[in-house]
């Protein structure tokens, strides 16, 4: 009864120092974009007042409003979200069709291929950043969604993550579809599929986290302001000249807002993202 009771205690104890030390990484993590937002509602005198005010004692959305009238902030939005879509959606359908065939279909030198694929994924992308500017260049997908989503498109990562998904699947489903008279095509799309469901949403959010802030590439490949998306948008307002800190804060944390809305909807798929291929889905 004494050895319960120790260890009720002892694991009351560590519970309590986990709590403590999460909420403590919580509030180091939440605290700059609470800042960034409080920030953001200031009047420009008043960031700069001594000592700073943590709430603003005048809320204002002036900062807001200059970022939408004066720049074409919902056109960024918009060219964000469909090359973020494009390279979700391409990721995830292309790198599950992969992982299939590498999972479950026997050809030559499929190991060898596979270890390829993986090696890819190691390689820098700045490394080939100039021969991917010329075959977008030398294809006219400057400034368009698709020329912005391919570098991402073309990862491996997709791959990587389904293989061990589908590796999880039993072989006896496929077998028993094939006595059925089923081919490859078919035991993919009614079987395959619908068991990927989970894996799949965990690589799409995840891949349209990566599109979106593919900020590098977006930039060299975005010439005109109305191509720009969200993330190369609001890097511009901290070039211009204008003085204004709190309007430049106020850019920070509209790019900001997308990536947290995300994550606020879609926790359960990042988190599956980081197990996924651990267990069968």
């Amino acid at each position: 009864m004494r050895h319960i009771l120790k260890k009720a205690k002892s694991l009351g104890a560590y519970q309590i120092v986990n709590l403590v030390l999460v909420t403590l990484l919580a509030l180091v993590f939440v605290y700059p974009i609470v800042w960034l937002g409080l920030n953001s509602f200031k009047t420009q005198t008043e960031v700069y007042r001594l000592p700073p005010t943590f709430f603003p004692e005048y809320f204002t959305v002036e900062n807001f409003q200059k970022i939408f009238l004066q720049n074409p902030a919902w056109l960024w939005i918009k060219n964000s979200m469909v090359t973020s879509l494009l390279t979700a959606g391409f990721t995830a359908v292309t790198g599950t069709m992969a992982a299939y065939a590498f999972s479950k279909l026997q050809f030559y030198g499929k190991k060898w291929l596979y270890g390829l694929f993986i090696l890819s994924i190691m390689v820098p992308t700045e490394i080939l950043i100039v021969p991917l500017f010329n075959i977008t260049k030398s294809l006219n997908l400057m400034d368009t969604s698709l020329g912005m989503a391919v570098p991402s498109i073309a990862s491996a990562i997709g791959l990587f993550m389904m293989k061990g998904f589908i590796d999880a699947l039993p072989s006896s489903i496929r077998e028993s579809a094939r006595i059925d008279g089923a081919g490859e095509l078919r035991i993919f799309l009614s079987i395959i599929l619908p068991l990927c469901k989970s894996g799949m949403g965990a690589l799409f959010i995840l891949s349209f986290v990566r599109g979106w802030n593919n900020y590098l590439w977006q930039m060299l490949t975005a010439t005109r302001k109305v191509s720009y998306t969200l993330p190369v948008g609001v890097s511009t307002l901290f070039t211009e000249s204008n003085p204004n800190i709190a309007y430049k804060l106020a850019g920070a944390f509209v790019g900001a807002v997308p990536m947290l809305i995300v994550f606020l909807c879609f926790q359960k798929y990042f988190t599956r993202g980081v197990t996924i291929g651990a267990e069968k889905g």
